[in-house]
Order: C-alpha cells, then sequence, then structure tokens
C-alpha cells in the first residue's frame, strides 16, 4: 500500500485538520445538541402564532441566529470528520445522526419562515428598516412568498431532507468502495484510485502512464454507470417535483431563484464560453501536442504541463511562504489573516484512502475555517490551497461584520475570492520569472489550471447540465447512455477536433463531479472568474482603489444581490462586457504562450 493510500491513522495529527476550535470535547458537542433542541422547543413555545409585529419580528430573528449558529457547529463537527474517511462507520453514524436531529429540530421551525412570508411587504419593509443584516433575510423572504407552500407542507420537506439527499449519499458511498486495483505499464505495476489518479496520474509526465491509467479509472467507472445514473436521476426528478410544487415554469427558474440569478444570465455565461473560450484552448491545446510531440490528444492529455522540466516541485513546508508572497498586494493585515491556516491547523492535508474527492472550504461561524484537500507536492496541490484559502478569506471577513443569516454570499459571486487568489499566485510566480521557460510556465499555469478548471472544466459540467434539465423539464428521463449520449455531445462542441474523444471514455466524466447534486452550482466557478478577473485587470492595470474594492467585495456576505456586488469590486456583470474582457485576456495569455515558446525553440 502506498503513502496515498495509507489509512487515516498512519498519517501524523499535523497533517490534520484541528476539530477542537469547534468543540474541546465529545462532551461539550453532546451538550450542544440538547441546547438545541430545548432552543428549539423555546422558539417554538415563544413566537408561533406571533410572528406579526417588527419587535417580536426582530426578537425572533436574534434568536434563530443564535439556533442556526449552535447547529452550524454541531453539523462541522459531524460533517468533517466523515469528509475526511467516508469509510468510517462511527463518522458515517454521526453524521447520520445529526442530519436526522436537524430534520426534527428544523421541521418544527418551518413556521418561521412560512408567518413571515404571511406578513405584508409594508410590515416586512418596517423590520427590514432596522439593519443591513436584517434587510438582507426579509428579502429573500419577500422573494419566496409567491412560492411557497402550505406549514404543513414545508414541515414534511425538511423532516424529509435526509431522504431527499440519498441520491448524494449513494454517490458519495458508491466512490467510497469503488476498487481502481492497479495497472501496469513497461512491467511496473501501479496503484490506482479516485485521488491518485486527479491529483497525480492526470498530469503525469510519463504520456504512457497518464493514458494507462485514464483507461483503468474509465474501465472502473463504466461498472458503477448504471447505479450513477439511476441515483442522478433521481436528484434531478426531485428537483423538478420541488420546482413543480413551488409553482415555478421550470427546474431551472427554481435552482435560480436562491441565487438572484436570471436564466439569461445563466445561458449568457454558458453560451459565451461555449462560443468564445473554446477557439482559445482549442489552440493551447494543439500547441500542447506540437510541444509533446504527440500522436494526439486525447481527454486525459488536456493538462499536462507545457514543460515538465519547469514543472518544480513545491513542499508542505514551502507553501505558507509562497502564500504569503503572493498575498502581499492584499496588504499586511489580510496576509496575517490567511497565515493562521497554518498553525491553527485549519487544512486537512493527508491524502489518505476514503478522504472525499476534491476540495472544499467551509467555517463553522465565529470560529474559523477548514479547508479539505489531498496534498501532493506539485504546483497545483499550491494552487488548490490558495484557492480554498481565498474562500477562507471570504468566509472570516463576511463573518466578522455580519451575522450568520447575512454572512454567506449567492454562490453566483462565491467562487470570486478563491479565483482572485490564483491569479494573484500567478502574478507572484511571473514576477520571479528569470527567463522565458518559466515565464511561459506560469502562464500555462493560468490557463491550464486556474481557467481550464473554473472555465472549462466547470463550464463543460454546466453545459451537460443544461441539457440535462430540459429533458427533464420536458418531461423525458435518461440512463446512463443518454447522460454519455449528451456529455460527449458538449465535449465535441467545445473541444471540435482538436481534442481526440475516441480514447478512453471521456463521455463518463459526468460521473466524476459531486457538483450536479449541489443544483446548478458548476457554471458559478465561470461566473465568479468573470468578477475576479475584472478585479484583477483592474489591478494589473494599476488602479489604486482595485484592492480596497475587492476586499469590500469580499466583507458584503449576503447583503446585497449578484449584480449589486460585483459592482462594488468595480465590475458590471449586467452586460456581457466583463465576460469578454476575461476571454479577450485570455486569448491573449494563450498567444503569449506560443511567442515564448517560438523564443525558446
Amino acid at each position: 500500500m502506498t503513502a496515498a493510500q495509507a489509512p487515516r491513522k498512519d498519517y501524523p495529527e499535523t497533517d490534520k485538520w484541528d476539530l477542537t476550535a469547534i468543540y474541546a470535547s465529545d462532551t461539550a458537542y453532546e451538550q450542544d445538541i440538547k441546547k438545541l433542541q430545548e432552543l428549539a422547543a423555546d422558539f417554538t413555545r415563544i413566537y408561533q402564532g406571533r410572528l406579526n409585529e417588527v419587535g417580536a419580528i426582530k426578537d425572533a430573528l436574534a434568536d434563530m441566529a443564535n439556533i442556526q449558529t449552535i447547529a452550524d457547529h454541531l453539523s462541522h463537527y459531524a460533517f468533517l470528520p466523515q469528509a475526511a474517511d467516508t469509510t468510517d462507520p462511527a463518522a458515517n453514524h454521526q453524521l447520520n445522526r445529526i442530519n436526522q436531529l436537524f430534520a426534527s429540530v428544523f421541521g418544527q421551525l418551518t413556521f418561521f419562515d412560512t408567518e413571515l412570508q404571511a406578513q405584508s411587504n409594508e410590515l416586512l419593509d418596517e423590520v427590514a428598516a432596522t439593519d443591513e443584516d436584517t434587510a438582507a433575510v426579509i428579502r429573500h423572504i419577500k422573494a419566496a412568498k409567491a412560492h411557497e407552500l402550505p406549514g404543513a407542507v414545508e414541515q414534511v420537506l425538511t423532516q424529509l431532507g435526509p431522504t431527499l439527499d440519498t441520491p448524494n449519499a449513494i454517490r458519495d458511498q458508491m466512490f467510497a468502495d469503488m476498487d481502481f486495483g492497479s495497472f501496469t505499464v513497461a512491467g511496473k505495476t501501479y496503484p490506482l484510485s479516485f485521488t491518485l489518479y486527479e491529483e497525480e496520474y492526470q498530469k503525469h509526465p510519463d504520456t504512457a502512464v497518464r493514458r494507462a491509467a485514464y483507461h483503468q479509472f474509465c474501465d472502473t467507472l463504466a461498472r458503477y454507470q448504471n447505479t450513477m445514473a439511476a441515483a442522478y436521476y433521481n436528484q434531478v426528478a426531485k428537483e423538478k417535483t420541488l420546482a413543480t410544487l413551488r409553482g415555478y415554469d421550470s427546474v431551472f427558474d427554481y435552482l435560480l431563484a436562491p441565487q438572484e440569478v436570471t436564466r439569461a444570465m445563466f445561458d449568457r455565461q454558458i453560451d459565451g464560453l461555449m462560443q468564445g473560450l473554446a477557439p482559445v484552448m482549442q489552440r493551447y491545446v494543439t500547441h500542447l501536442k506540437k510541444l509533446w510531440g504527440l500522436d494526439h490528444i486525447g481527454y486525459t492529455d488536456l493538462q499536462i504541463d507545457i514543460d515538465p522540466e519547469f514543472a518544480p516541485a513545491v513542499t508542505r513546508a514551502e507553501a505558507p511562504s509562497m502564500v504569503n508572497d503572493a498575498l502581499a498586494p492584499m496588504g499586511p493585515a489580510y496576509q496575517e489573516l490567511i497565515a493562521h491556516a497554518f498553525p491553527q491547523r485549519w487544512v486537512d492535508f493527508a491524502p489518505n484512502a476514503g478522504k472525499a474527492s476534491g476540495a472544499f472550504a467551509t467555517m463553522p461561524y465565529a470560529i474559523h475555517p477548514y479547508v479539505l484537500m489531498s496534498w501532493s507536492d506539485t504546483l497545483p496541490a499550491l494552487y488548490t490551497l490558495i484557492h480554498e484559502l481565498g474562500h477562507t478569506g471570504q468566509m472570516t471577513l463576511a463573518s466578522r461584520k455580519h451575522d450568520i443569516m447575512a454572512a454567506n454570499p449567492s454562490t453566483y459571486v462565491v467562487e470570486g475570492p478563491s479565483t482572485f487568489h490564483e491569479l494573484l499566485l500567478t502574478k507572484s510566480l511571473l514576477a520571479k520569472a528569470s527567463d522565458p521557460r518559466l515565464k511561459r510556465f506560469a502562464l500555462s499555469r493560468l490557463l491550464s489550471d486556474t481557467y481550464f478548471h473554473n472555465c472549462v472544466t466547470h463550464l463543460l459540467e454546466a453545459a451537460f447540465q443544461r441539457e440535462v434539465y430540459t429533458l427533464i423539464d420536458n418531461g423525458e428521463s435518461f440512463n446512463a447512455a443518454k447522460l454519455n449520449e449528451l456529455k460527449l455531445q458538449v465535449l465535441h462542441q467545445f473541444w471540435g477536433d482538436a481534442v481526440d474523444l475516441t480514447d478512453g471514455r471521456p463521455e463518463l466524466t459526468w460521473m466524476r463531479q459531486s457538483h450536479y447534486y449541489m443544483g446548478l452550482y458548476s457554471y458559478t466557478y465561470s461566473a465568479s472568474m468573470v468578477i475576479s478577473t475584472g478585479a484583477f485587470l483592474r489591478l494589473q492595470n494599476g488602479d489604486e482603489n482595485a484592492i480596497h474594492d475587492w476586499q469590500e467585495f469580499l466583507a458584503l456576505g449576503d447583503t446585497k444581490t449578484p449584480l449589486e456586488e460585483a459592482k462594488v469590486a468595480g465590475v458590471d456583470i449586467s452586460t456581457a462586457k466583463p465576460l469578454e474582457n476575461m476571454v479577450a485576456f485570455l486569448d491573449e495569455t494563450e498567444k503569449q504562450i506560443e511567442a515564448l515558446s517560438a523564443e525558446i525553440d
């Protein structure tokens, strides 16, 4: 068994996050479980049937914020160990227990939203006028009024929460159970897992190893495709049912409503990149093919390093200083905020067996953020780290300024802080580049890591989702074969003839992403990048207000709509211009890479 596949117990505590900041002991955790139940009962006794005047509503909002804070702490204490090792029976049991608790507790509290939505807009506006955080809550209450169901129905839906989330749980458990086996190249056997493929083999410098790993990876996915398609169908069918119940004309409208985004903005993001960015990326991968002397570019070749000799190792020990250097434009106070991540063990680095795939950042309110990732001594791992630390910066700044009910911004903008961090890292790497090869390497990281991940990988997920939800809106169904067909169509549309989509099973890529169980989330990566790119271009162009405005943006929480928040950052997303500017920036970046290659040759 390799280190990357070792059980969690074999990794030192310094590789793992420290959850004692949430609860010093399990005893304290159990005490908060009891406290949550008592507070929910008291809340119901005090406020049910009485939310009809300003004072009572304000008091109820304060008490609800307290309930949500305790629930947030409990949720994180149960969720984080399970994400760190999905094969741990005790962790799975604890998460299931807390989910059942929340279904019961918040089921009895559904009257809160129902009663508020029954009040007149005049009374709600009077409540909203009291402070900024309250105004954010009331804004959503008013928007949801037209789609609220009778109180008893809302209560049942809340209590059914764990059951309704079953498709995602099945998907997670399926990946935990998958055995990817091993593969052999030139007489050497290599172990394979989901994490190993995504973190190591996907960009392996040996083409034979990279492609063999991909074929074995696809063969394993294929064995599970029918079961996963069934789980995914239940997910989208559930969403369509809820959309219809709540009176939405389309599942798109239902899923976009919480983001406060129109269908036109959603379609513009997808269509703009499918048409504008595709030619840029086709040129880039064709250039890669030439530089590497490949017979073709397959799906697994898309993110190989432009020059493996200039793919320096980045150790865990080096990461803090490299992060600090990259964040210098943000100023000392912000650098210090992010630097706490290392001594306080915000980050779970261990690439142990059973760890949830990918990476994420989350924050128990008013404590500190936590980041999950699987570290490898590579530059992509550093990009993942600084990306997630971007989320931690926004989470911390917003929570300092707003209560829990107004601290979390729309998902439409939520990836802006993380991708801005990635842009700052590339800026820092470029500043240190002393020769054309290093400069080309840094620019290729910008294109093939930062923008590829956010504006290609997730964009193609979004384009695929649009096709899936269109089927569901039209009353149709699907199976694994149909999903494969839809995914392949989207890939052909974007990559044209530049990529050989017959090498391996790229159509099975729909199985790899958990975002499909999070509604219309995938497209927000690229939408957020339009905002972060616009802000970064202000910085690059010498706008002295760019960083001040960006930090104001980070601290907004949910107090404004996405359109309004982007304007605080100096980016007007009411038009397609910022999207076009981003594509133009990437077009110029790709041309610089080719020019540097010519200079190096």
